[in-house]
């Protein structure tokens, strides 16, 4: 293994530096739910899973005699799915004379690179899990009647009690922040790697982020395509999971749509289709809204085939009927172009797993937590037999995950 090309200054000692680290803002991190206890404090490794149960759910009947039915145990999943690790080396003489003091400042500079890197997956959760958005991906999010009318929307399909979190891009909280002036007011006396808490507003707590990903949609979305729904996978409307669509044009395209575009149906005269409140199943004001799981490309007549989550269910009968009508030929819908993810979660419904790698034995090993960037992190060290090297790797594995029905995505311009 060649040794890196290191750039040390041969200086006799070093002092600490006044430069700050150029710190991202690792808020879903530091804020997502790491309820596992026991799970992070053992040993795991790729593959490993656990799972939490989701509240059951029921359907009334207006009736006083009882229609008995099925309770379904509903549960979610998490994985321990993703590894990284930052690595380097030096030979001998650079670490006796120029590193070893020195070694702090490294450690810390790669720490804070391999946080970025987990903080950044785990934002991912915004496009990978979520179906409601609120925005159109072409009009700025810049004012307080914009945030207040996104928590309406969210609240009104059905939320938890507690306070949602709310996190946001970090460019676009000036504007919001000038619309009101003082009324947002940040958290004061907090150390710089808090430096992405904001506040409250209407009984949410705001966080801005630096890494919040961009979703690249399909020429569906980018265009501005209104589409007409030509057929279903279930014309009874009991688990509509596939729509055929038609109106793409008269090209073929590879990529009418991406996996995890958004789509939503469009009112009409004759069709203004609504989702059932969560619990209760009843009527809400919000739109129908759907996530696209898969890619998709329509053919030389302008037809495309999508796949969709939720199912879309209009049978009264079950606990998972969500919207007031069936599914017919001739609605519409239209899809968001590219966008950035902002996210609204409730019920701390987004999941983070990070538990212990084992020792790397023969090599000294220890595992920490480290108390800035909200990363549990491995590190071990040492000489290649016989080699004049000397390497230190930071290493985590970790999972995460987000319960759909608990958050939406909030949608900005890219």
């Amino acid at each position: 293994m060649a040794l890196p090309n290191n750039n040390l200054e041969q200086v006799v000692t070093y002092q600490a530096s006044s430069l700050a680290y150029l710190l991202n803002l690792n808020c879903l991190v530091s804020t997502a739910n790491t309820q596992f206890k026991d799970f992070e404090k053992r040993e795991a490794n790729l593959g490993d899973t656990i799972s939490f149960d989701k509240p059951p759910r029921y359907v009334t009947n207006d009736s006083l005699i009882a229609q008995f039915q099925e309770s379904e145990h509903r549960e979610h999943t998490l994985t321990v799915n993703k590894a990284a690790n930052t690595a380097y080396a030096f030979n001998v003489q650079q670490f006796i004379f120029n590193v070893r003091d020195y070694m702090e400042k490294f450690g810390k500079a790669a720490t804070a690179e391999l946080s970025a890197k987990v903080e950044a997956d785990v934002a991912s959760n915004a496009l990978t899990h979520t179906y409601r958005f609120y925005g159109d991906g072409k009009t700025a999010i810049k004012s307080y009647g914009d945030l207040a009318q996104m928590l309406a929307n969210y609240r009104n399909y059905g939320a938890t009690q507690d306070s949602p979190k709310v996190y946001l891009p970090d460019m676009a909280i000036p504007s919001i922040i000038n619309s009101g002036l003082s009324q947002f007011v940040l958290d004061r006396n907090k150390e710089t790697a808090n430096s992405w808490e904001l506040g409250n507003f209407a009984r949410a707590q705001f966080y801005q982020s630096n890494l919040l990903p961009i979703h690249l949609a399909g020429d569906c979305g980018n265009a501005g395509t209104v589409l007409t729904v030509e057929s279903t996978n279930d014309p009874s409307g009991k688990n509509i999971t596939q729509l055929t669509l038609s109106g793409v044009g008269d090209k073929k395209s590879a990529n009418a749509f991406k996996a995890n575009d958004l789509i939503q149906f469009q009112d009409s005269p004759s069709s203004n289709l609504r989702y059932l409140t969560f619990i209760g199943h009843q009527p809400s004001a919000q739109p129908v809204q759907c996530r696209v799981i898969k890619d998709a490309a329509s053919d030389d007549k302008g037809n495309v085939t999508i796949n969709i989550f939720p199912a879309l269910v209009a049978d009264s009968s079950t606990a998972h009927q969500n919207i007031t009508t069936n599914i017919v030929k001739g609605m519409q819908i239209k899809a968001l172009p590219n966008h950035r993810a902002g996210l609204i979660v409730g019920g701390n419904a987004l999941y983070i797993g990070m538990p212990r790698l084992p020792e790397e034995v023969p090599f000294p090993t220890a595992n920490k937590s480290d108390s800035d960037t909200g990363v549990s992190i491995r590190m071990y060290y040492g000489s290649l037999f016989g080699q004049n090297q000397r390497g230190f790797v930071h290493d985590v594995i970790w999972g995460s995950t987000l319960v759909d029905e608990y958050a939406m995505r909030v949608v900005f311009p890219v």
